[in-house]
Parts: structure tokens; sequence; C-alpha cells
């Protein structure tokens, strides 16, 4: 019961991460298409400027979470994913420089400089995001000691000598990559007036026609990288709402876009995504991390789960924890809802 608990808490961080630090990664990937002036730079800036770094705590939080809770699993894939990860702090590191140094100098180069970084670090940052998803889903060469290596890339076909990059990896990475545009520029939407809003709203248009022919060929393609993800949707038939949610998802931000209903708009790409990786821990269930070689070999919450008395005592904390999380984020975002604009000082707050 308490591998369950932690599976789902675990689960449930990381959506939160995805869904909130995900508009944030949108602005920056739309930030040099949509901003025509320095000040609609400045104000898809100040759009995210208070609660950034917020967001990310989420990331922070869900990785202690699985160091505590799974830690098996933690030294297996942050052993087997060293590169990645180094390469994903070092782009977190640049992403984060380039909003605190962008305004300290009012200097053309300066300023350019740190736009193209947070452009190019919230675009890298979507897309290893989703590889990296994608995969775990579709499982990596586990060792009899629990360990893995991954080249970047071997035969780029899915199978048992797979690389961090293949067919079905880049797939992930360009779903990310555009759902997380769509996020950022519904949020956008929300967020801004003037030109800014009007290029956000057609920039949404235009991406959800890609992220819709990219959920439909998705959603296939996991299926054969990895035929055992439908082994808990043939056991728990209810876990078929999935699919149709998230279409229905689809379906919501298009028809509230039409109405400029823009809140509910976002509203359904905050549940896209949300269903979308939800469906993802249904089909790992109760799989932590896949072997592509020796089913065997799978890292589950049984091999990885931490001790009885560990976990109830952090189950406590983490709960006493979150409370004051949600406490923050709830103030957070009251303060700062509604337009932003140029006046005032820092980040428009």
């Amino acid at each position: 019961m308490m591998g369950f608990i932690w599976f789902w808490i675990v689960a449930v961080m990381m959506v939160a991460y995805v869904v909130l630090d995900g508009f944030d990664l949108g602005v920056g990937i739309l930030h040099p298409f949509l901003a025509r002036t320095e000040e609609e730079k400045q104000l898809m800036m100040r759009s995210i400027g208070p609660v950034w770094d917020g967001n990310e705590v989420w990331l922070l939080a869900a990785g202690g979470t699985l160091y505590f809770a799974f830690p098996l699993l933690y030294a297996s894939a942050f052993s087997g994913f060293y590169l990645a990860l180094m390469i994903v702090l070092w782009l977190l590191i640049m992403r984060g420089i380039s909003i605190e140094l962008r305004m300290q100098m009012e200097i053309g180069v300066w300023r350019a400089f740190f736009d193209g970084l947070f452009f190019l670090s919230s675009l890298l940052l979507a897309v290893f995001f989703g590889a990296a998803l994608a995969n775990v889903i579709r499982g990596v060469p586990l060792g009899a000691d629990g360990y893995f290596f991954l080249p970047l890339w071997t035969n780029w076909r899915v199978g048992p000598d797979p690389g961090i990059l293949d067919w079905y990896t880049v797939i992930g990475g360009v779903v990310a990559l555009v759902a997380l545009a769509l996020h950022g520029a519904l949020y956008l939407v929300v967020k801004t007036e003037g030109g800014l809003d009007q290029r956000s709203r057609a920039a949404a248009r235009v991406l959800w026609i890609a992220l819709l022919a990219l959920t439909v060929v998705s959603l296939p393609a996991t299926v054969f990288a990895r035929p055992d993800t439908l082994a808990n949707y043939q056991r728990y038939p209810f876990a078929l709402a999935v699919p149709a949610v998230v279409l229905l998802a689809l379906g919501g931000i298009w028809y509230f876009s039409r109405r400029s209903d823009d809140r509910r708009a976002f509203a359904c790409s905050c549940a896209y995504l949300s269903v979308m990786l939800v469906g993802a821990a249904i089909g790992l269930y109760p799989r932590l991390l896949p072997s592509s070689t020796d089913a065997s070999r799978d890292i589950t919450i049984q091999k990885a789960l931490s001790g009885p008395h560990t976990l109830h005592v952090g189950l406590a904390w983490w709960a006493f924890g979150m409370c004051l999380a949600l406490m923050y984020f709830v103030i957070v975002y009251r303060m700062f809802k509604g337009k932003v604009s140029l006046e005032g000082g820092g980040y428009g707050h």
C-alpha cells in the first residue's frame, strides 16, 4: 500500500512540475518569435517573472522524494542518465541566469545574448524532458546489478540495445516541445494584451494542429515501442478514459480558444499535460524503470521501496511540507493574477 501511495505522490509532483514550469518553458520557446519590440520582450519576461523559480521547486521536490522513497531507482537512473542529467542541470542554470541578468544592463548585445540563452535553454529542456520520459517508457538495458549505460544513439531503433535517441524518443521530445510551446502560448494569451496577445493566440492555433497530429501518432507509437503498456488498461477498463480525456482536452483547447475563453483554454492545456503523464504512469505501474532486455530485471516498486518506518514517518513530514508549499503557491498566484504591464520596477510586481 505504501508503495502505491509513494508511486502516485512522485507522479503527482512530476505532473505539477510539468504543468507549472511548462508554461515558463513555453514562453521561452516562443520568446524570439512573438516579441517584436523590447517592450514586448519585457512583457513576456514579466509574465513569468514572479513564479518561474517557484515552479522549478517542484522538480527538486520530486527528485528529493524519489531519492527518499525509491533509492534504488534514484541510484540506477541518476547513474545511467548521468550525462543527460548534467546537461539538464546546466540548462536550468543558464535559463535562470538569462532571466535574472537580462535587465541588468541596457546594452543591445547584452540583452540579445541572454534572449538567445533563454530561448535555447527553454527549447532544449522541453526536448530533453520529453525524450527522458520516452526513454523510461521504452525501457533501458538494465544489468543484473540494476545499473545501465546508454550511448547517445545506436541504430535509432527500439530494442534490447537502445540509445538515448531513437525514433521513439525523438517523437517524445517533439511532442513535449510542441505541447509546452502551446501551453506557453495559451498562458501568454491570458497574461498579455495588444499585439502580443493576438500573436500568441495565432501561434496557439498553429501549435494546436501540430499537437493534435503528434498526439495521434504518439499513442500508437508508444504501444509499438512498449506493447505491455496496454496491460494495465486491459486489466482496469476505467483507465481507458485516459485517451478519451486527452482528446477531450485537446478539443477543449480549440473550442474555448475560438470563443476567446482564454482561462478555460489554458485549463484544458493543463488537463492535457496532466492526463498524458498520468496515462504514462498507469502504463508503467508497478514498474518504475523497465528493462529493454529482461523483464525480470525491471526496477519495480517493491524492489526499490524504502523501509516501512521511513515511509510512514516521511509521509507525515511530506504532508506538512506540501501544505506549506500549496499555501505559498496560492498566495503567489493570487498576488500576481491578471494582465502584466511595464509599470513598476523589477518584473512588474
